[in-house]
């Protein structure tokens, strides 16, 4: 195997990565929202759990797909075609970082701490159990 081919499986090893964290976040996110919602009976905080950890999750996973992204344009296709593709790529999805960050958060990125999708998604559950009386599991 060369490295070329290495590194082009490393680069769909980190998208399978980032599509798993997809599809688990949002299971994740309604099977808490679900509990939180029996639980406290408002749908409310149950429907702001679900958005807050499932835009948490999305995040992590763009953050992930953007690391596949970078692996397979510098390892295995560094030419200025896929440097150029590549920072469209890097463009667009940090527009939509940062636009699921300002609905989830309500404030712009660059007026609070700096946060990672991981942080947005924990923040999300301590919230929700807060809001619904319960003790938080961190």
């Amino acid at each position: 195997m060369t490295f070329t081919e290495s590194m082009e499986h490393a680069a769909q090893g980190f998208e399978l990565v980032g599509a798993v964290v997809l599809a688990v976040g949002l299971v994740a996110a309604v099977v808490m929202a679900g509990v939180v919602w029996v639980r406290s009976k408002d749908g409310a905080v149950a429907f702001r759990l679900l958005r807050e950890f499932f835009g948490g999750a999305l995040l992590l996973s763009l953050e992930i797909l953007v690391a596949a992204d970078l692996l397979r344009t510098v390892a295995v296709t560094p030419t200025m075609e896929s440097v150029g593709v590549l920072a469209i790529i890097v463009l667009i999805r940090t527009f939509v970082s940062f636009s699921l960050e300002i609905e989830i958060e309500g404030v712009p990125p660059w007026r609070r701490a700096v946060t990672s999708g991981a942080t947005v998604a924990r923040r999300s559950v301590e919230r929700a159990a807060r809001d619904s009386g319960r003790p938080s599991a961190t």
